[in-house]
């Protein structure tokens, strides 16, 4: 255990070292600032004459609040993980080059422990950066609009165990391949073209008479992860609107805990 938190630290030092995840960190930076100025230059008077023709002041404000809150929410699950994905697509083919592989298991480390050091502090890395956009969003509408739903700060959580499932796919891509590229790209077929689709299979399949397609199409729903569900997850903590089902989640931890196995398990059978 002290190890694989030795190897998290070690990666997120590593990870901060890279300029992708500083340009995140300052797009984050600046989106704050933008919406502290257009804070600042704004009033609740208008709020306030409403309110007094009959309106529900406190709900008026807690709507522009959850609205401003999913303008930010949104991109950063789409854009930040392409971003994070893009970022952390190196991290094992470049950890199993001749030469760096020989120095890590030179050293009283085993393969497994020094996967999941890897793994863990990619997390760690996307979750600070997201956390630190989240939190900044919920204090600035919450000073300025009274709304301090908690719910919203789960949504780092969601968005975070998001790009989780789809680091374990990239580990295990990268473990039997060393290929950065092909893990990218595998990763970004499923997350922006694959669980949309397969989320959506009950409107395309009317199309198709072919019940093997079918078959196939409702079979790789239950297998890959369904980041779109996930989404739709993390807008209804934005809204504070209740998570109609776990079901989503439970069904991509699965896919997270064989794809890690798996990766785990190939590590630990190559010749280095």
């Amino acid at each position: 255990m002290k190890n694989t938190w030795l190897l998290t630290k070690i990666t997120l030092q590593e990870a901060f070292a890279r300029k992708n995840f500083i340009m995140f960190f300052a797009v984050s930076s600046f989106i704050i600032l933008i919406i502290i100025a257009v804070f600042a230059s704004t009033d609740l008077t208008n709020y306030t004459n409403i309110s007094q023709m009959g309106g529900d002041q406190f709900d008026l404000r807690r709507k522009v609040a959850q609205f401003f809150r999913v303008l930010i929410i949104m991109p950063l699950f789409g854009g930040g993980l392409f971003l994070a994905i893009f970022s952390v697509s190196s991290f094992i083919p470049a950890l199993l080059e001749k030469g760096n592989i020989d120095v890590f298991l030179s050293k009283p480390i085993s393969r497994t422990q020094l996967l999941l050091g890897k793994y863990f502090g990619g997390i760690l890395v996307v979750f600070l950066n997201v956390a630190y956009l989240v939190v900044a969003i919920w204090i600035l509408t919450g000073v300025k609009f009274g709304a301090w739903e908690a719910d919203f700060l789960l949504s780092a959580v969601s968005i975070t165990f998001t790009f989780a499932v789809l680091y374990a796919l990239i580990i295990l891509i990268g473990v039997a391949t060393q290929s950065s590229v092909l893990a990218m790209m595998l990763t970004y077929l499923i997350f922006f073209i694959l669980s949309p689709l397969l989320l959506a299979r009950d409107k395309w399949e009317t199309l198709i008479k072919s019940d093997l397609v079918k078959s196939i199409a409702d079979m790789l729903y239950y297998i890959i992860p369904k980041t779109s569900e996930l989404g739709t997850i993390t807008k209804d903590l934005a809204l504070g609107n209740p998570v109609d089902s776990f079901q989503p989640v439970i069904s991509s931890s699965l896919f997270l805990i064989l794809t890690l196995w798996l990766g785990i398990f190939i590590f630990n059978k190559k010749d280095y």
